[in-house]
């Protein structure tokens, strides 16, 4: 029925005169009626909304709806050209209607996804001082309040937005905040609620699945966990995190040749620098050191494209290379540069683990310590802080953080079960 629908679009559009192409152009000024096709898939979206954007120019919602379609893909490809494809169009609505509130809206994604969080906290603010009563609005700042470290404020900003509008996007934040805060119980229920509220977007509830399944891992509940994993991959096919999420149970339970065939998938289906790592990891532990090497040499090359498109800040891949020590000095300055962008407890962990592989050892310790202000449930964590004590001569209490680190998940490294 989906298909049928979005062909009648097409043959109305193309094989009728203009006419009859104002004629559908404009019921679709009919928001409900946008609305019903929410549940078309992102491409047919695209499509659809181009084909709209090229009946009628004028009309500045087709645009803006074109330009939100393009972020959506981007959430489901990693493929930042189609940001900037967004970029383009909602300048172009700025510059004709200068207070277009549908484009400031997605403007204030944009600068999410750019990870502008500064920018993203002042956008917010002015939409929620004009539109007090869009709850999105007030998602979008406690985003980026978070990424900024300001807890108090995005934990103030999400009840708002729970308040207003309890549904997939209020509910999925809440669940994050209470694991954030050591609750991970309530996290798990709460995020159970978004995934019930659902979304007419498939990735949307399918990414609420997946962080699901990331909670259940990350407390040791390896078969919830795979089974909120593949709940993600029935709903939305061949989904990479969901893919990665699976086999990173499978690593849990050494099974490296599962691991290794669910992670060469979602590589392929995106091919991020976190996948190539967990690669090397599960070949390593496999035995199988030729190809370990090549995802390594994957790195590598990713990491030279960034420094050649002068990217200075990069949390992921700083991680990496301090897990491995691999260019240490170069994960030091990827870190601490990531400190300028955003600073949350997540950048503080990745800080602290760079300064300890880079013998700086005093320094971790007080990046640590901000790392763990919330008590947030991460065995990694715990890990890095019990190594950072053990080099300051600490032994009593690196014992007692590995300990919790094992408690919490006793498949939290890869490198600690081959």
């Amino acid at each position: 029925m989906k298909t049928a629908f979005l062909l009648l679009v097409a043959a109305s559009l193309y094989g009728q005169t203009r006419s009859g192409a104002d004629r559908l152009a404009q019921a679709f000024q009919d928001r409900m009626l946008t609305e019903s096709t929410s549940s078309l898939k992102t491409d047919e979206h695209i499509s659809m909304y181009e084909t709209l954007v090229k009946a009628q120019p004028d009309v500045l919602h087709y645009r803006n709806l074109l330009a939100g379609s393009y972020i959506q893909k981007v959430r489901e490809t990693v493929d930042f050209s189609y940001l900037e494809r967004a970029s383009q169009i909602l300048a172009g609505v700025l510059a004709v209607d200068a207070k277009n509130y549908e484009a400031m809206r997605l403007r204030t994604e944009i600068a999410l996804e750019r990870h502008e969080f500064r920018l993203a906290a002042e956008y917010s603010r002015k939409l929620t001082a004009s539109a007090p009563n869009d709850s999105w609005n007030w998602g979008t700042l406690g985003d980026a309040l978070t990424e900024l470290g300001d807890y108090e404020g995005a934990a103030e900003a999400i009840q708002k937005m729970v308040n207003i509008r309890p549904d997939l996007s209020s509910y999925n934040r809440a669940a994050y905040f209470r694991f954030l805060y050591n609750d991970p119980e309530n996290a798990v229920k709460i995020m159970k609620m978004a995934i019930s509220a659902g979304s007419p977007m498939a990735e949307n509830t399918a990414w609420c699945e997946v962080e699901l399944g990331k909670i259940l891992l990350k407390t040791g509940k390896l078969k919830e966990s795979g089974d909120a994993f593949q709940s993600a991959l029935r709903r939305f096919p061949n989904y990479h995190p969901a893919l990665a999420g699976v086999a990173q149970v499978h690593a849990a339970q050494k099974d490296w040749k599962g691991a290794i065939s669910w992670m060469l998938r979602a590589k392929q289906a995106t091919p991020l620098p976190d996948y190539a790592a967990a690669l090397y990891d599960y070949y390593t532990a496999a035995g199988d050191t030729k190809e370990a090497a090549k995802q390594r040499e994957m790195v590598m090359v990713i990491d030279q494209v960034g420094q050649a498109a002068q990217e200075k800040a990069n949390r992921n891949i700083a991680m990496i290379y301090a897990d491995h020590d691999w260019n240490l000095p170069r994960a030091l300055e990827l870190a601490q540069n990531e400190l300028e962008v955003r600073r949350d407890i997540y950048t503080y962990d990745a800080l602290a683990w760079a300064l300890y592989k880079n013998g700086k050892h005093g320094e971790a310790a007080e990046a640590m310590a901000k790392a763990m202000k919330l008590k947030t449930p991460e065995a990694a964590f715990y890990y890095h802080a019990s190594l950072i004590e053990q080099a300051l001569g600490h032994a009593k209490e690196a014992q007692e953080l590995f300990r919790k680190a094992r408690e919490l998940n006793p498949a939290f490294d890869v490198k600690e079960l081959s």
